[in-house]
């Protein structure tokens, strides 16, 4: 005798296997979809959901394997179910078969594939956490039937010359980092984004790009007579002086300047006693990159050091203070040469030739290149392909860039006009000379 299954009974069967099914994807889709660094995060903290999710997903051929084992039975019984209903109900022919096969898979492609998926990608932490409690149980239960289907794909992977357990979960590079601080939003305060990504910076920068030119470094000099020293050491800026005698590559030390006021007090007084109390300089080579050069103060205990080329001579001078700018900003204080109110007058602004691009594109917002060279003057100089005369211009993106003075074979002033936003940009490096 045959035994009939009430109506009832086949329909709840039916939605428990279309939730069943709606189970699995959601939480394929979730579990795939969180965010490493907040699991991480929330692992941290203790949460039980997290430490299972994070638990899942470091087996994750095992998670996938009883994820699609059983979203696929489910799907195959509601196949069959449908199939079997409308075959009694309505009759055997092709037709029935057809609208049957019709109507499961516009329930499973609707019910139970988009709109669980849609979910689970966009709530994915609320979804995976709780979701991992009954995954971890049906794992266990699953798992003989998953080991031997893992089994099966191991052997048609290595058949195929791919091999699973050389993939290993991919290490986030510098530009991935710095993408995800780019797009975290709301989540940061644009102050801390902004020393993060300046903190990433500093591996692809210089000591040459942070240092203060060659020429704008304020030293002493032994060979000045001893007002002249007097004068300048009372006056002077900075607390340390690189101190050389005749030329700037004869370096002989660096003068702590509080110790070298006590001297001042005496009547006699000359090189030799500022020789006594020199320290030894400390030299960095060209091209050190700016994060190594952090490391370097710190474990050699300085602040400051000359940048010296293959030859020995100096290019310039780096300090701790110049290197944590580049993190953090300007400070409010300025140095001797340096210009405080850099900042666009009426779409003009005037500046010394011998200003970083760097700076210039930090404080200014322009969008000078930095591959080629270092200074406003270098890239007049690399653009004109020679020392050029007053009343020289080039236009250079947006902007403008009109020479003012030339003086001892160095451009001394610029001016940079930005052009309004309507007339078209000209290609960098077009020269213009002015009547």
């Amino acid at each position: 005798m045959e035994t009939v299954i009430p109506f009832w009974l086949q329909l709840l069967a039916l939605l428990l296997l279309m939730l069943l099914s709606a189970f699995f994807s959601i939480s394929e889709t979730a579990m795939m979809a969180l965010n490493r660094f907040r699991l991480g995060h929330l692992v941290r903290e203790g949460r039980r959901g997290a430490v299972l999710a994070s638990k899942l997903l470091g087996q994750t051929e095992r998670l996938l394997g009883t994820i699609l084992l059983g979203n696929n039975l489910a799907n195959t019984a509601l196949t069959a179910i449908v199939t079997a209903m409308a075959i009694r109900y309505f009759g055997d022919n092709d037709r029935v078969i057809l609208a049957a096969t019709t109507v499961v898979a516009v329930l499973l492609i609707v019910f139970c594939e988009i709109t669980p998926k849609v979910i689970g990608a966009t709530f994915p932490e609320r979804i995976a956490l709780p979701a991992s409690y009954p995954l971890n149980l049906l794992m266990r239960v699953l798992s003989p039937a998953v080991w031997a289907v893992n089994l099966l794909v191991g052997r048609l992977l290595r058949m195929a010359g791919v091999s699973a357990e050389a993939q290993k979960a991919p290490s986030v590079s510098l530009e991935e980092l710095r993408t995800i601080v780019l797009e975290s939003g709301g989540f940061m305060p644009p102050k801390h984004r902004s020393i993060l990504l300046n903190l990433l910076d500093l591996e692809q920068i210089a000591v040459d790009d942070v240092m203060v030119p060659r020429h704008r470094i304020e030293a002493l000099d032994l060979a000045t007579d001893p007002r002249g020293m007097r004068e300048q050491l009372a006056t002077c800026f900075h607390n340390k002086l690189p101190v050389f005698e005749g030329e700037i590559n004869r370096v002989v030390g660096m003068l702590h300047v509080r110790r070298a006021l006590a001297l001042l007090q005496h009547e006699s007084f000359d090189a030799e006693d500022l020789r006594a109390i020199l320290t030894e300089p400390y030299f960095v080579p060209s091209g050190t990159p700016v994060f190594r050069q952090l490391q370097f103060f710190q474990e050699n205990r300085q602040r400051i050091g000359l940048v010296i080329d293959e030859y020995g001579e100096v290019l310039g001078l780096v300090t701790l203070e110049d290197i944590i700018e580049e993190i953090i900003g300007e400070f409010t204080t300025t140095a001797p040469g340096g210009d405080s109110s850099l900042q666009w007058v009426d779409d003009e602004v005037v500046v010394d030739g011998s200003a970083p691009l760097r700076e210039l594109n930090r404080r200014l917002g322009t969008a000078f290149a930095l591959e080629g060279p270092r200074t406003l003057n270098g890239l007049l100089l690399e653009t004109l392909r020679e020392l050029p005369e007053a009343a020289v211009s080039v236009r250079y993106g947006p902007l403008v860039i009109e020479i003012q003075q030339i003086e001892d074979r160095l451009i001394r002033s610029v001016r940079l006009r930005r052009q309004p936003p309507g007339l078209p940009a000209a290609s960098a490096g077009d020269a213009a000379h002015s009547p």
